[in-house]
């Protein structure tokens, strides 16, 4: 198991720690072959989602989002960004490789189990495709999770 992984689990939103851990630990058993999957990011401040956005725009870099501080469900602990790690050390973010060689993408392995449970893929999206990106949104956008935390902190009352 991988603690990094674990440990940013803990990070979300409560209403999906669990969920999460089961989702990660279905990953985990499902790749057999080079890769484990590793959650590179889940909840997210205001202030590191500006320092993100700023990227490709006023700081260099290549753009990696197109959501400003508050417009993401990362800082709402409601979404998960994934890498895989290869042999324990080396990052892939490979969607079509086969590592365990079981005729199934390692990758798509995980947005299955993923989408089995109800999240969001950003892989799926027509804009700005965001393959390592899964969100549950309960419903709500990020303009009403913003609006129901005034006041009251994280996390939101969902």
């Amino acid at each position: 198991m991988d603690t990094i992984t674990l440990a940013r689990i803990e990070l979300l939103h409560p209403k999906l720690r669990a969920e999460a851990k089961e989702i990660y630990i279905a990953i985990y058993n499902a790749l057999k072959g080079r890769a484990a999957v590793r959650f590179t990011h889940t909840l997210r401040t205001i202030a590191e989602q500006d320092a993100l956005y700023a990227q490709g725009r006023s700081k260099p870099g290549k753009k990696v989002t197109n959501a400003k501080g508050g417009s993401s469900y990362h800082n709402y602990g409601l979404a998960i960004d994934i890498c895989l790690i290869l042999d324990g050390k080396e990052v892939s973010w490979d969607i079509s490789k086969d590592f365990d060689k079981d005729g199934i993408s390692d990758w798509m392995e995980a947005v299955a189990i993923f989408k089995s449970r109800g999240w969001e893929w950003g892989g799926d999206w027509a804009k700005f495709r965001d393959a390592p990106h899964f969100q549950k949104t309960f419903g709500k956008t990020t303009a009403q999770l913003k609006a129901m935390m005034k006041g009251s902190g994280y996390p939101a009352p969902l």
